[in-house]
């Protein structure tokens, strides 16, 4: 019996979607196992993943938390717990890291105990694997322990480039640097410095007070110009 167009049509159809069917089933039984496996994967990955976030963010408040106990002690003038330091020093988290580091040299020079702190802040300083701000505070802070028996000239050659306006340790540096030229009769260098530090707002008001009467008596102005109504 001939078929109608209507009919060939529909069993075009019919054929089609059981050669599809037959190529899905065939495709299953090479692959399928291999889709399975791979979707498998892909969940432990994601949960891994997932699960690793949440361990170094539950590892990271933990170690915050540790680190502000040891500056609270050490703030507050007591000892950290050596073990408990020790521990921070090696720390993941470079900040942390270099913080710990910062408090046991620290630590050491309260003690009396110069040529530990000493060799503790040169070797942040040398240290590449730390910020920069940290490795520039190890430097000055060990400058300031050596400082009686540096030459001028090594202080200066030391810490000259961060005694520059707008450096994070500029009052810090600066000082040192300003007293070194001092030392090699060079108020003519001394006087200005002091007057920048004592003008700029980000140094500390310890030092500023400093500075101003410094630069006062080296002839220097240190005062601020007051800023003009509606120039701010």
């Amino acid at each position: 019996m001939a078929l109608t167009p209507q009919n060939s049509e529909a069993f075009m159809r019919e054929v089609d979607e059981a050669v599809r069917q037959d190529q899905l089933l065939t495709f299953w039984q090479r692959f399928g196992r291999w889709i399975v496996a791979a979707v498998v994967i892909g969940l432990a990955a994601f949960a891994g993943w997932l699960y690793w976030q949440h361990y170094t963010k539950t590892q990271s408040q933990a170690v915050s938390e540790e680190m502000d106990k040891v500056i609270a002690t050490a703030v507050g003038g007591g000892t950290p717990d050596a073990k408990e330091l020790d521990k921070l020093t090696q720390a993941s988290q470079p900040g942390f890291r270099a913080s710990a580091l910062l408090v046991k040299a620290g630590a050491a020079a309260r003690k009396g105990d110069s040529k530990a702190a000493i060799a503790a802040y040169k070797a942040m300083a040398d240290d590449g694997s730390l910020d920069r701000p940290y490795r520039d505070l190890a430097l000055i802070r060990q400058t300031t322990l050596e400082y009686e028996s540096l030459a001028p000239q090594q202080v200066v050659d030391r810490l000259k480039p961060l005694a520059v306006e707008g450096a994070p340790w500029f009052g810090s540096a600066g000082e040192l640097v300003a007293i070194a030229y001092m030392k090699m009769r060079k108020p003519d260098l001394a006087g200005p410095l002091f007057a920048a530090m004592a003008k700029d707002r980000n140094v500390p008001q310890s030092i500023r007070s400093r500075a101003r009467q410094m630069a006062g008596l080296l002839g220097v102005d240190a005062v601020e110009t007051p800023v003009a109504a509606g120039q701010e």
